[in-house]
């Protein structure tokens, strides 16, 4: 498993790069004392499919260019509603509304606490 100070890292340079791309309500959620399998996951909601694409794409640029990582896998972008980037301890879910509020993954996993993002904007809108 990755480093967790490098997961945090993954997970934060995610979630600013959904901000710069204009996602909406961006939470980062802390999965290490809730499951052996992620580390953290990154909520993202996004307007339509072209932003949904644009998000998964500058993710999967910064992550490489800026931390040498890259995806390990992708489920979803051609139908564009749930977008689901497997970094191995860090998976990034981008949502179209609808489908974000249908599978409520906030909820589901209520247990984990939520990082900060002070410097992300649009983090809680």
């Amino acid at each position: 498993m990755v480093n967790k100070n490098r997961s945090l890292e993954m997970a934060l340079a995610a979630a600013r790069v959904a901000a710069d791309n204009k996602g909406q309500a961006i939470v980062v959620l802390d999965l290490r004392q809730v499951t052996p399998v992620f580390d953290y996951f990154v909520l993202v909601t996004g307007t339509s499919r072209r932003q949904l694409h644009a998000i998964s794409e500058e993710i999967d640029q910064v992550l490489e260019r800026e931390l040498g990582d890259r995806r390990l896998g992708i489920e979803g972008y051609s139908e564009s509603r749930w977008i689901l980037l497997d970094y191995g301890s860090v998976v990034v879910h981008l949502f179209d509304d609808e489908t974000r509020s249908y599978y409520d993954l906030e909820n589901l996993w209520a247990s984990a606490s939520r990082v900060e993002l002070p410097a992300v904007k649009n983090a809680t809108s």
